[in-house]
């Protein structure tokens, strides 16, 4: 079996496939048809309750209190955890917690979003990597914080966004998590968090 293994490995070393060069995003031709919006924001909510998230523009992070006060799945919530400074009112102190299956309990994070698209709803959301990077998926809840002005019209734009100079986990959250079988019954939070609140503030916080 492993010399077996050891020949098909091999000959596929053998058959090397030439370079082919990235296209030029920047080209007339092509950012004449990327998509585009009149408002960016407006079009970002509207893709977002198409499948089953909540977005809601707010001034501040005192706003965003007054908001989340009035959802009731965070009046309903036990435990809480934040990462924005001064907001919400948490009572999991996330620093104590060194392995992330102890935030398997969390029923509402109130987390920081970089940016968000237009074209799908979704939200890049980074981290250090660290046991943190959990409660995007293990918390029953979750409000992303995002600048408003962090909103990119397509997934071209958001890809320039990105960078991996150092190690840190990243990825796009678009709504909660969803899945649906051959009947067509589709489960809310089957995989992850059972609803998703961005929250699009106006002031840097």
């Amino acid at each position: 079996m492993t010399a077996s293994k050891d020949h098909i490995l091999s000959q596929l070393r053998k058959q090397s496939v030439p370079a082919s060069e990235l296209p030029d995003l920047q080209q007339a031709e092509l950012t004449q048809q990327w998509i585009t919006y009149p408002d960016l924001s407006e079009q970002f909510t509207e893709l977002l309750a198409s499948i089953k998230g909540l977005c809601l523009r707010v001034k501040n992070v005192e706003e965003v209190n007054q908001r989340l006060a009035e959802l009731p799945v965070y009046q309903e919530s036990k435990q809480i955890c934040s990462l924005i400074p001064n907001c919400g009112q948490p009572n999991v102190n996330v620093n104590e917690i060194t392995d992330p299956h102890d935030f398997n309990d969390v029923d509402f994070a109130i987390l920081p979003g970089e940016f968000c698209v237009a074209e799908n709803g979704a939200t890049w959301i980074s981290n250090d990597g660290g046991p943190t990077r959990t409660l995007y998926f293990l918390a029953q809840h979750i409000a992303l914080i995002v600048p408003a002005s962090e909103v990119v019209p397509h997934m071209h734009a958001a890809y320039e966004r990105l960078t991996f100079e150092n190690p840190s986990f990243g990825t796009f959250m678009a709504g909660p998590s969803k899945t649906a079988d051959i009947e067509q019954s589709l489960v809310i939070g089957a995989h992850g968090a059972r609803s998703l609140t961005v929250f699009l503030v106006d002031d840097a916080f």
